[in-house]
């Protein structure tokens, strides 16, 4: 039954997945701006209304989606395969490890956000300069797995 809903599954696994890694890539970009901003003034209410809306309104709900979507497809291609064994393999394990580093970072960037929403952010500029390369560095990683070891 799953596997009928491939094609589907995949199109919306990619959207997600989209949505959530440009929330990643953006909101650090976002933490840098906002070190700069003087508190209580303009700048800082419209970077702390964009940082809830990129976090609550499409990171959240995309990685959510990104999941499940993503563990959908593993039934799916198990299903296909005949086997969960397709699944034991060093390359499936970094996939899925590099996703679940993604997934923290995602939540170190939400406890970020709560410390720019209450006025107690106490990171320089420069660590979300450096978080802002983490999920492109991890993306390449996963995107090398997916179609050098995965095929």
């Amino acid at each position: 039954m799953i596997l009928a809903a491939y094609d589907w599954l995949r199109a919306l696994h990619i959207l997600a997945v989209i949505a959530w890694m440009a929330g990643l890539l953006y909101l650090p970009r976002l933490f840098v701006y906002h070190c700069s901003a003087i508190p209580g003034g303009e700048l800082d209410s419209t970077l702390k209304l964009q940082e809830q809306r990129l976090l609550k309104i499409i990171m959240n709900p995309a990685m959510i989606a990104a999941w499940i979507f993503g563990l959908l497809l593993v039934w799916a291609n198990a299903e296909r395969a005949g086997s969960w064994a397709v699944f034991v393999s060093f390359a499936w394990f970094g996939k899925f490890a590099l996703v679940s580093v993604m997934t923290g970072l995602h939540h170190v960037l939400a406890l970020r956000y709560k410390r720019f929403q209450d006025g107690s952010n106490d990171w320089p500029d420069r660590s979300y300069r450096i978080l802002n390369e983490m999920p492109f560095l991890a993306a390449i990683l996963i995107v090398f797995i997916a179609v050098v070891a995965l095929r």
